[in-house]
């Protein structure tokens, strides 16, 4: 039995450096084990300095915030349809900033053909998807691009953030808890997002039910009006109930999206 923990625990570190990080949900579809099964190998993996665990899996030791690169090829169903969502709630005309994130960048995936406004964003690969894009308006904020964040978050930006007032700024974030409200992994982005949010009339955050719960390190937004959420079917009833209470409006999808068993993708996994 220690022969199959160990080749497990291996490839599991091996997904580690490539990906930067690990989440345990999908490393018990891959391996057939339970989600019981990967904590306790991530445990003994952090006791040996391997890997630090977090919320929902692990990252390499170190590291601050998983790639944007690599977020945006995680839970693609589920933010395509908080994507949609949220898609729908844009006003025609308006000014919109779409901060760092990959559920941010299924919003703009998920515009609505002909829909006017304008766009801007610190985060190249949101441009990209909306350059050229009929009706829409596209100014980017420019700078040093963080390689993990995915966005430009430096003194540059904050310079041309600090001249712009949008209707709405759509929100990336790293957590969500009652106590704390938005938070992210990352101080500089962290800093950068709280401007986004006090340059606009209000703030929108779409997040994946893995994040709720999840107290990341830097304070970005309180669970308070100006602040809308967009949230999946799954969402704790008494946390959504909660949120409403403190004035922020809430959003939740129809239905679940289902999370595609990955192990057929991986072949033959142990």
């Amino acid at each position: 039995m220690d022969h199959f923990v160990g080749e497990r625990q291996a490839q599991i570190l091996a997904e580690l450096r490539v990906k930067g990080r690990v989440s345990a949900q999908e490393l018990a579809l891959a391996f057939d084990v339970s989600e019981d099964t990967v904590r306790r190998d991530l445990r003994e993996m952090a006791a040996r300095g391997e890997c630090e665990r977090v919320y929902g899996g692990a990252l390499l030791p170190g590291a601050k915030t998983v790639p944007l690169r690599t977020r945006m090829d995680e839970q693609p169903d589920r933010k395509a349809m908080l994507g949609e969502m949220a898609a729908g709630l844009l006003v025609e005309g308006s000014v919109v900033f779409f901060d760092a994130g990959s559920t941010n960048l299924a919003i703009a995936r998920s515009l609505p053909d002909g829909l006017r406004l304008t766009a801007v964003t610190n985060t190249p690969v949101i441009a990209a998807e909306l350059a050229g894009r009929a009706g829409i308006e596209l100014v980017v904020i420019g700078g040093r691009v963080d390689p993990a964040v995915g966005a430009a978050i430096d003194a540059t930006a904050i310079r041309q953030l600090e001249t712009m007032r949008p209707d709405l700024c759509i929100l990336g974030a790293c957590g969500l808890t009652l106590e704390d409200g938005l938070a992210a992994d990352v101080f500089e982005d962290a800093a950068f997002k709280r401007l986004a949010c006090a340059a606009a009339k209000r703030s929108l955050a779409a997040i994946t039910t893995d994040k709720l719960g999840h107290r990341a390190a830097f304070h970005v937004h309180d669970l308070a009006a100006p602040l809308s959420l967009v949230l999946e079917a799954d969402a704790d009833v008494a946390l959504v109930e909660q949120v409403v209470r403190q004035g922020v409006e809430a959003h939740r999808c129809e239905a679940v999206t289902e999370i595609k068993d990955k192990k057929a993708a991986r072949g033959n996994a142990p």
